[in-house]
């Protein structure tokens, strides 16, 4: 099968998910700036939940980029990862108007867990179509930074039951390490 298709569906799935959370966004009740400063956390809300988006957008791309094939099992996992990341506009708004409510940060977290759940099955499947001895396995196969962010969400959820904002500076600080490109697999030539 021709991963075109997969690539531009992919890619308009992200881009609508980003335009519902832009549209989730409230427009300050007045021209003050104090009005605008009731919006910071639905803004700082937006920003984490972009950052997100975009990060798994560049990685994806960067798997799909090294892989030469799919196949329905890959087709079906990619669906997985955009299903759960369809619903990080639904728990940024949430987050939005309920920064400082556990369960609204617990689920986002939820979603962001489950998210990075299928981004790894999503880079097993591809692993798997392509060969244990691909050169996609060879830079891909050991998801260090996948398998932690797994973990820390797995913390993290708890833990905002107790304090929203420590769950909160966790899923910033997994963003952080996930801003960082992965250079073995950002440099591996295309496969078309």
């Amino acid at each position: 099968m021709n991963k075109a298709r997969l690539e531009a569906f992919s890619d308009g799935v992200i881009a609508i998910a980003i335009t519902i959370m832009v549209l989730g966004l409230q427009l300050p009740h007045g021209a003050a700036f104090a009005d605008v400063i009731r919006l910071i956390p639905q803004l700082l809300s937006y920003a984490l939940s972009f950052t997100y988006v975009g990060i798994y957008w560049v990685n994806h791309h960067h798997l799909l980029h090294a892989a030469s094939r799919v196949n329905s099992k890959i087709l079906w996992a990619n669906l997985h990862l955009l299903f759960w990341l369809s619903l990080i506009p639904f728990v940024t708004n949430w987050v939005a108007l309920h920064h400082r409510d556990p369960v609204p940060v617990a689920s986002y977290g939820v979603v962001l867990l489950l998210c990075s759940i299928a981004f790894w099955l999503l880079r097993r499947t591809l692993i798997a179509a392509e060969g244990r001895d691909s050169r996609l396995a060879k830079v891909a196969d050991k998801g260090v930074k996948n398998g932690i962010s797994i973990i820390l969400y797995g913390l993290a959820i708890p833990m905002s039951l107790y304090s929203p904002l420590a769950g909160m500076a966790i899923y910033v600080v997994l963003a952080m390490l996930w801003f960082i490109p992965d250079r073995q697999l950002e440099n591996l030539p295309s496969r078309t």
